[in-house]
C-alpha cells in the first residue's frame, strides 16, 4: 500500500527570491534538500504531486519538476511508477567499526545493491606489499564495486586480497558483503587499521557516483587483519559526502 503524500510546510519556502539571480528551481531544490537532511521529509516519504505543490507555492509546474529532477539526479529522490516521487534515504551513519557498508545498509533498513566494476588477478605492487605483507609481484585478487542503496550510488569500493582468495566467488558479491563471504570461508576478522580523509572526484568517479568532476568525496583506506594477525584485505574506498558520514566515539583514558 502506497504511503500518503507528505505535504511540506509553506514556511520552508517563504524566503524564496523570485526576482534574484539564482534560478527559482535551484532555490526550491535546495529547500527540498534541506527538508531531507533535517528529516522533515523522512526516508521513504512520498512527495505531494508537482501540480499540488506548485499551486500551494505559487510556482509553475515546470519549475517544480526541474527542482525535483535536480534531487533525482543527486540520488536523494526517486520516481517510482504508480507510486510517485519518494525520498530515497537519509545520510548513512557509520560507526568506525569492523563492519562492511553492505551490512551497515542492511542494519538501517536500506536495500544495498552492488555492481561489479572489475575483478582480476594481478601482481602485487609496492603499496599492496606494504599493506598485505605479500611478496612483490605475487598474485592478488583486485575487486572494484559500485555500492548503491535504494537506487542511489553511495560508494566505490576497491579491495585487494592475497592469493588464498583468488577463487572467491565474484558473483556472490552482488548479493553478499565481502566480509560475509570471508567469514563463510572461516576467516575471523579481528582488527583493522584505517585512515579517513577527503579528496576531489575523478571524471570516472563522478560519472559512477553522480557527482561533478572535482566534487568532494570522503575516502577510507583500510587494512583488515584476522585473529592470527595476518592481513586479509586492503581497501581504498570513496563515498559521497552528502549521503554518508563516519561516526567516532572518543573517550578519555
Amino acid at each position: 500500500m502506497a504511503q500518503p503524500e507528505h505535504q511540506l510546510p509553506v514556511d520552508l519556502f517563504i524566503d524564496l527570491d523570485r526576482s534574484g539571480p539564482v534560478p527559482l528551481y535551484h532555490q526550491v531544490a535546495k529547500r527540498l534538500e534541506q527538508a531531507i537532511y533535517e528529516e522533515i521529509l523522512p526516508s521513504g516519504a512520498r512527495l505531494e504531486n508537482e501540480v499540488a505543490l506548485g499551486q500551494r507555492l505559487g510556482i509553475s509546474r515546470p519549475t517544480i519538476r526541474r527542482a525535483i529532477q535536480e534531487l533525482v539526479d543527486k540520488g536523494l529522490l526517486v520516481r517510482r511508477r504508480g507510486v510517485g516521487t519518494q525520498v530515497v534515504h537519509g545520510k548513512v551513519h557509520r560507526n568506525v567499526d569492523l563492519t562492511s557498508l553492505f551490512e551497515d545498509l542492511q542494519r538501517t533498513g536500506q536495500k544495498p545493491e552492488t555492481r561489479i566494476l572489475s575483478a582480476e588477478t594481478e601482481p602485487a605492487n609496492e603499496t599492496v606489499v606494504e599493506a598485505l605483507g605479500v611478496e612483490v609481484g605475487s598474485d592478488v585478487l583486485h575487486i572494484k564495486r559500485l555500492r548503491s542503496a535504494d537506487g542511489a550510488p553511495i560508494a566505490i569500493l576497491d579491495n585487494i586480497l592475497p592469493a588464498d582468495f583468488i577463487d572467491l566467488e565474484i558473483e556472490a558479491l552482488q548479493s553478499h558483503a565481502l566480509y560475509q563471504l570471508l567469514r563463510a570461508r572461516g576467516v575471523t576478522l579481528r582488527v583493522a587499521k584505517q585512515k579517513i580523509g577527503a579528496r576531489e572526484a575523478t571524471a570516472t568517479e563522478g560519472e559512477l557516483l553522480a557527482v561533478r568532476k572535482g566534487g568532494a568525496l570522503l575516502t577510507m583506506d583500510r587494512t583488515a587483519f584476522d585473529s592470527s594477525g595476518r592481513a586479509i584485505e586492503y581497501g581504498q574506498h570513496v563515498y559521497r559526502p552528502e549521503l554518508y558520514q563516519f561516526e567516532i566515539t572518543v573517550v578519555d583514558r
